[in-house]
Parts: C-alpha cells; sequence; structure tokens
C-alpha cells in the first residue's frame, strides 16, 4: 500500500502559527505533526509516500528530503492551482498504481491503520472512509451508515441546520487506484463534495469505517494546546522520542544531549529537545521546550510549548502559553492566562501579558508595559472573523481605528487594481470613524471608492445591484449587541460575500500581506450626490401607477432609522395618508433596539386603532425588518405576516409564480394558493441566479427580498409593495388573516451546548427514521398533519424548536415531548 498525505493547507485558522511554517509542520512533542502520521503509516508496511504541497512547500522538501532518513521514498507533488482535495490527488495518479491511503497532514491521531485497512480488504470496497465522533462537526463532512457500514448519507462542512449527526468523515481513505479515473483533471474537485456523491450516483457502494481511538484536527491555536494537554496526559497513543527519566513528581523526555540540573523541578509530562538549557531552581509542568531553547533560572512554566531557539529570562512565569522560534522574552515576564507569542518577538523585562492575547511576528513590546489588547478577538481565533459576511466588535476594544484599517487593506487586497467600491454607514459617530479608518486601507490598495456617506444599506445594495462596481461595505450599529459596530460585506449583486470570499480576506489580514500601490495609484474617493434620489425613483417606476386605491392611512414608526428623510416622501408620492414615528436622529436610541421596539409595538397598535388607519409598520434602524399592524389593532406575528405576503401576492397576480420560505413557515396554506407556489428551503447563501427565478423571498424575521427590485431584504420597499398588492383585492389586512385556517405555531429556544449539537442531531436524525422527515435544514419530523423542526443555531449555544399543529393541545404535547427528550439526551454519557 501506498500513501498519500495531504499537505498543502495554508493554515489561516491557526494564524499566526503558521506565518512562517505550512500547518503539518507545526511541531507537535518537537516533531513536524505530519511525521506522527507517517510513522504510524511506516509501521502499516506503507513504502511510498506522495505528498500532495502548495502553501511553502520548500518547507517540507527540505525536511523531509527523499525520505530515505523516515526509510521510505518520497514522492512530491505541487499543483499549479488550488484543486481541491479529489483535484489534488488526481495530480499524483502516475505514482498511485495499487491501493492506497490519504491522510491529512494537519491532524493528530492513534488510530490503528491495521483495522481500517483490513475493513477495505474485507469490504472489496473502491473507497473506505474512516468515521469517528466530534461535538463539533460544521467543520468537516458528516456521514450516516448502515449497520454494515455502508454510507447512506453525507453533508460536507455543513451548517448547523444541516447537521443530523456526531459521525464525521476524518479526511482518511483507502482507494482504489481506479477511483482516481473519476476525478477530472484540471478543476476545482473534492472529495466529500463530489467526487463521492458521483460514485453513489453511479451506483458504486461506499463504505465507512468508525475507528476507535483519538482524532483532532488542528485547525486552530486552542486545538494545538488542547493536543499537546493530550499527549502530555497520557490520552494519546504516541510515542513521544527521548530517553524517558522518571522524577518524583512526573516523567521527562531527554531528546538529544539535553541536559536539566537536578534543581529543576518536573511535574506531570515534560519534554526537552537537543540543546536545551534550563536555569537552577525552574518549574517545568506538562511542558515541551524545543531544541536550542533557553529557559533562565527560578521560571515557572505550565502547560506551555516552546518551540526551538527561543530565550526566556530569569523570573519568569507563563501558563498555556505557545511561543515560536527565535522569540526572546526577558526577566520577569508573566502571562499567566494563555498568550500566542509568534516568531522573532523582542519582549523585554518585567512584561505582563494579559488573558488571549495574541503576539503578531517580529513585534517589539517595551520593558514594563502590560500587553492587554493586541488583536484580541476573544473566542473568535476558534472560528474566524466573519459571521455571515460580515463583522462585529466592541469599538475601540476589539474593533479599533487600526484594525479597520488592516481590514479595508485586506478586503481591496482581493480586488482589482483600479475597481470601485460603495461604502455607507448609518449616522452613529463609532460608524463614521470605522468607515473613515477602513476605507484609508482600501485606497492603499488601489481600489476607489464611491462614498455615499450616511446611506441605508438596502438601497446600497440595491445601487450594488444595478451599477458596476465590484463589492459594497456599510457600517452601522449593532442592532443586537449595544456598544457593537457591525461591518457588512456585499458582493457585486448586493449579497453577503461567500465563505470563499471571507477565506481571502483572512489570510491576507493574518498574514499582513497586503497589496501596496505607489503614490500615483493610491486609490480614488468620491462622494455621490444622487444615490439616495435613484434609490427613491426606483421605487416610484417599481409601483408608481399600480395602487388601484390610494387612499392608504398608514401608521409608521421609523425607530430612529437612516429612512427618516425618505420615507415620509415616498409615502406622499403615492398619496398615502401617514402619521409617521421618530423620524429623527439619535444614537442613543438607535444603540437600545429592545427599547426602541417595545415602545413601537405598544404605541403604534394605539395610534391605529385611534386614528382608524388601514395598516401600522415598524421599520427596524438598519432597514432591513418589517413588522405590521392590522387595521383592528392587532400586532401579526411574524410567521402570519409571511402568509400574509404570500396570501396578498396570490390574489395580486394573474398566472403562476414561485415564492421561496425557509423550511420552519407554517404550511396551512399548503394546496390552498391559487398562483403560487410554495418552494421551502435554506435562506443563506442563495446565489443571484436563483433568487431571481422567485417572485418573493422571505423569512420569520421580518426580512422580504422581491428579486424584481432587488436582491437584498428592504422593509422600505416590501412596506410599500404590500399596499400594492393589497390594492389588488380592495382587502384589508384583517380580511386576509381572516383567510389563514385556525393552526397553532410556537417556535421555542432551548439551551445545548455547542459540544453537545451534533450528539443531539444524530439522536434527533435517528428518531426520525422511522417516520416521515426532511432534512433539508434541521430535521423536520411530520405526524400526519401536524409537524415539529428543531434546527441548532449557526453561532450560539442554542436549539431552535418549532412545531405546527392544527390543535394547540397537541402543539404543546409534541414540545413538551421532545423538550424531554433534548433534556435526557445531552445529560447522558456515551
Amino acid at each position: 500500500m501506498k500513501a498519500v498525505v495531504m499537505a498543502g493547507g495554508f493554515g489561516t485558522r491557526i494564524q499566526p502559527l503558521t506565518n512562517s511554517l505550512p500547518k503539518p509542520m507545526l511541531p507537535v512533542v518537537n516533531l513536524p505533526m505530519m511525521e506522527h502520521t507517517m510513522k504510524k503509516l511506516v509501521a502499516l508496511g506503507v513504502e511510498e509516500f506522495v505528498i500532495l504541497l502548495y502553501y511553502k512547500p520548500e518547507v517540507i522538501k527540505e525536511y523531509f528530503g527523499d525520505g530515505s532518513r523516515l526509510g521510505v521514498k518520497v514522492n512530491y507533488v505541487l499543483p499549479e492551482a488550488d484543486y481541491g482535495t479529489a483535484g489534488a490527488v488526481k495530480k499524483a495518479q502516475q505514482f498511485l498504481n495499487e491501493t492506497f491511503i490519504v491522510v491529512s497532514g494537519d491532524v493528530i491521531t492513534d488510530f490503528d491503520f491495521r483495522e481500517i485497512a483490513g475493513f477495505h480488504e474485507f469490504k472489496k470496497s473502491p473507497v473506505t472512509i474512516t468515521l469517528t465522533s466530534v461535538s463539533n462537526p460544521l467543520q468537516f463532512g458528516i456521514v450516516i451508515t448502515d449497520k454494515e457500514g455502508k454510507i447512506l448519507k453525507f453533508l460536507e462542512k455543513p451548517g448547523w441546520g444541516e447537521v443530523f449527526s456526531d459521525t464525521i468523515n476524518t479526511g482518511i481513505y483507502i482507494m482504489e487506484p481506479e477511483v482516481l479515473d473519476f476525478i477530472p483533471e484540471n478543476v476545482p474537485f473534492d472529495f466529500s463534495k463530489d467526487l463521492f456523491p458521483l460514485l453513489m450516483e453511479k451506483g458504486i457502494e461506499l463504505f465507512g469505517f468508525k475507528a476507535q481511538g483519538y482524532w483532532k484536527d488542528v485547525g486552530n491555536p486552542d486545538a494545538y494546546r488542547e493536543v499537546h494537554r493530550d499527549i502530555l496526559q497520557g490520552k494519546v497513543k504516541l510515542q513521544i522520542p527521548g530517553k524517558l527519566v522518571k522524577h518524583r513528581e512526573g516523567v521527562l523526555f531527554l531528546q538529544g544531549d539535553a541536559e536539566i540540573p537536578k534543581s529543576v523541578k518536573i511535574r506531570g509530562t515534560v519534554v526537552v529537545g537537543k540543546g536545551v538549557e534550563v536555569g537552577e531552581g525552574t518549574l517545568l509542568e506538562n511542558t515541551v521546550i524545543g531544541p536550542e531553547t533557553e529557559v533562565g533560572k527560578r521560571c515557572q512554566l505550565r502547560e506551555c510549548i516552546l518551540w526551538d531557539r527561543v530565550k526566556v529570562g530569569d523570573d519568569s512565569k507563563l501558563r498555556n502559553t505557545v511561543i515560536c522560534s527565535f522569540t526572546e522574552l526577558g526577566s520577569g515576564v508573566t502571562a499567566l492566562k494563555g498568550a500566542i507569542i509568534a516568531e522573532k518577538v523582542k519582549i523585554e523585562d518585567n512584561v505582563q501579558i494579559a488573558k488571549d492575547v495574541v503576539i503578531w511576528p517580529e513585534k517589539f513590546v517595551e520593558s514594563g508595559s502590560i500587553v492587554s489588547s493586541n488583536l484580541v478577538w476573544g473566542e473568535r481565533w476558534k472560528r474566524s472573523l466573519f459571521e455571515g459576511g460580515r463583522i462585529s466588535g466592541r469599538i475601540n476594544v476589539e474593533l479599533s481605528p487600526e484594525l479597520a484599517a488592516k481590514l479595508g487593506a485586506a478586503f481591496g487586497s482581493t480586488l482589482p487594481e483600479g475597481s470601485w467600491v460603495y461604502t455607507s454607514r448609518d449616522y452613529h459617530r463609532a460608524s463614521r470613524m470605522i468607515k473613515r479608518a477602513f476605507v484609508s486601507g482600501l485606497l492603499s490598495t488601489g481600489v476607489n471608492v464611491l462614498d455615499l456617506r450616511q446611506f441605508p444599506h438596502p438601497a446600497m445594495r440595491f445601487l450594488l445591484e444595478n451599477t458596476k462596481k465590484v463589492a459594497g461595505v456599510h457600517f452601522e450599529a449593532s442592532v443586537g449587541s449595544p456598544g457593537h459596530t457591525d461591518i457588512l460585506f456585499f458582493d457585486e449583486n448586493g449579497l453577503p460575500i461567500d465563505t470563499n470570499r471571507e477565506k481571502a480576506i483572512e489570510r491576507i489580514f493574518f498574514r499582513e500581506r497586503f497589496r501596496r500601490v505607489g503614490p500615483s495609484e493610491v486609490g480614488l474617493i468620491k462622494e455621490s450626490s444622487y444615490a439616495a434620489d435613484r434609490y427613491q425613483r426606483a421605487i416610484e417606476e417599481s409601483i408608481d401607477h399600480k395602487i388601484k386605491q390610494p387612499s392608504y392611512r398608514v401608521v409608521a414608526d421609523l425607530m430612529n432609522g437612516v429612512y427618516s428623510a425618505l420615507y415620509p416622501e415616498l409615502l406622499a408620492h403615492f398619496k398615502v395618508e401617514s402619521v409617521v414615528l421618530n423620524s429623527y436622529f439619535s444614537e442613543e436610541k438607535i444603540t437600545h433596539l429592545p427599547i426602541l421596539k417595545e415602545k413601537a409595538l405598544w404605541s403604534v397598535p394605539r395610534i391605529v386603532k385611534a386614528t382608524e388607519a388601514d395598516i401600522g409598520f415598524i421599520i427596524y434602524p438598519n432597514g432591513e425588518r418589517l413588522k405590521v399592524i392590522s387595521d383592528t389593532g392587532e400586532f401579526v406575528p411574524n410567521y402570519k405576516l409571511l402568509l400574509l405576503f404570500l396570501l396578498a401576492l396570490d390574489r395580486a397576480v394573474e398566472q403562476q409564480v414561485k415564492v421561496l420560505v425557509p423550511v420552519s413557515c407554517p404550511s396551512v396554506l399548503d394546496g390552498k394558493l391559487k398562483n403560487v407556489i410554495v418552494e421551502r428551503g435554506k435562506l443563506r447563501g442563495i446565489k443571484a441566479n436563483l433568487l431571481r427565478q422567485f417572485a418573493l423571498v422571505g423569512d420569520l424575521n421580518g426580512r422580504f427580498i422581491f428579486p424584481e427590485f432587488s436582491l437584498s431584504p428592504d422593509a422600505v420597499y416590501a412596506s410599500i409593495k404590500l399596499l400594492e398588492l393589497m390594492s389588488f383585492s380592495n382587502a384589508s389586512v384583517s380580511e386576509l388573516l381572516s383567510a389563514i385556517p385556525p393552526f397553532f405555531f410556537k417556535h421555542v429556544i432551548v439551551s445545548c451546548p455547542s459540544s453537545k449539537k451534533a450528539k443531539l442531531m444524530r439522536k434527533i436524525s435517528e428518531e426520525a427514521m422511522e417516520k416521515r422527515a426532511s432534512f433539508i435544514d434541521g430535521v423536520k419530523i411530520f405526524f400526519n398533519g401536524d409537524w415539529i423542526l428543531l434546527i441548532p443555531d449557526q453561532f450560539t449555544d442554542n436549539l431552535h424548536i418549532f412545531v405546527q399543529t392544527e390543535k394547540e393541545e397537541r402543539g404543546r404535547e409534541l414540545l413538551n415531548q421532545f423538550n424531554r427528550k433534548i433534556e435526557k439526551w445531552i445529560e447522558e454519557k456515551e
């Protein structure tokens, strides 16, 4: 058997550890991570390796050479572009003329490869996928097999709503060479996303082997520390190189010619590389020290990982700290709560480093400094800067002007030089400050800026879709987090940027590899005087002469948002009588949305009743979300508001149209609409060409998209569009609502730790196996005409439960039943 080692990843999430090393070469107990796996494969009998390279290939080539040091032959393949996992292996086809195993170079595992190989041989399958269970499967492909191990279903890198199991694809495959014939040449092609579905479509059986033992993808700094902790605590069957020396309170592995003074106290498991020097009276506890490193006298190092050629001064105290190569710490340096100190950093004496601080390469810290906020993004080191095309942070804490300028430079570096970008903001001074810093970074990359200044982002997204600008960025006070500012990134269609663009920005941001242009190529910045007029005219032209009953009376609360000047003019244009509330700017109010919302929900219904208005609108400050009050003064719940739009559209159109709604949308109108065809699916990450196939896209949070006008949620347009649709049937809101059959619908949120989400979804999937169920988004189980839907929250430790039943009693019974099951599944141990 031959072996293919995937060693081409960029290691973006584990920055700055991968500043000068590819991730597979990060030291784990003083050996490159991928060497541990390669040694296990040598023990299996592998004599020939193919190493697939991409990022910093010379580092891997120089270390492993021709493979003779390991007693094997090593071939190197360097694809000229990123062809995906399967596409990269295709490039090695000339070397793979027999059964071969594919492994990732950036994992630590103690799986018994002999068992996997034996299973593959027994099943005589062209592909065997090695499986394991993890608490958080979002970065992996999840898999379901039957009792024989045959693959039934899998999904690559799901969102929480798509998770149906905690059993994941480890990226360890055993394959027969003929499988490579199904992989096309020179195009991006992935194993889980492309090849495996193709093989299954052709009726080729794939098998999964659930391996026992330890497996960890070392994808971020926390995982890097955890894998060392697990090795040193004996949780991994991994051979630590070096001579074992027993001490009173622990064991010491001495590598090469390392010697430790007798006064050095050893606790737990300590690994010391060759040429290391440790001063008298120092304490080492569960720590790894790399070659040629010097540790001073009377130091305390607990749960630390020091790379090669590090210097630590006397009396320093470090805990849970990673220090990269060629870094120097002076005397009396303290980092007791988990720091990452990158390579070639110089820290002078008596410096205090706060919790979770990351110090990037080649930085200098003066004596006596307190390093408390150097690029601290809290938990985001575990994931990414982005959440759904946006970055959010506390002003002048996570989101400082310096960081905004770097973000602007990183974003600009992904765009063509000389291209044009829209920028806009709300009226909060913090948004203005961050935007100005961001724009400076953009200009430095040779990207031009058309600054819309204070401008609603739904309007900016409309302009993006209808002009030749390549992207747009909007800055606003966070709707959900007081004191935070959001930066929203949009593509040329006005849609949130996709994950590929997010990763490209992060790679440049973390490495600080910005494109810098000369003085004469610095980007231009212009302001647009007619953007608001263009947006307003577009709404008027889209709806003008269509409102057949121009005598509506409307009460609208603008919640002190950015539409304060524009919305009253639009209502006047359509001859709508209106009472407009909170149409002035207030920085204090827009940062306290819950209070604004509570006041609006109290006042608007009362004013609608008092003035005998036809409808009331509440438009959120950022212009995305809409709430509606009926002519009877009743608040229309979001789930009924979506049904209201469907009914109004059905009565207005004369030919069939399609609408897209979430899986959680009530189904009581299914089969009862004449001209509206309802499709249910995921609303995240929809491409522009798909959106344009629908007359309406709506969710259960008051967001409505009418692709005939714009591909983005726009509460202003949606409110006026609703008036137009209602005018066709001359029906009031209350009359339309009365046409909805009675039903019970409830959405509840229950707490669920992230570590339990995957297990919970597996249990729910198993519960659904014997019933009619849907797995489009979450797990939806049907009980005749009733149903219950369970979707893990994408970003928080919560689970969303939606239930629809004909009778309320049945709905509450289902909720209670599944609440009890969820509590049991979360608590039970496996």
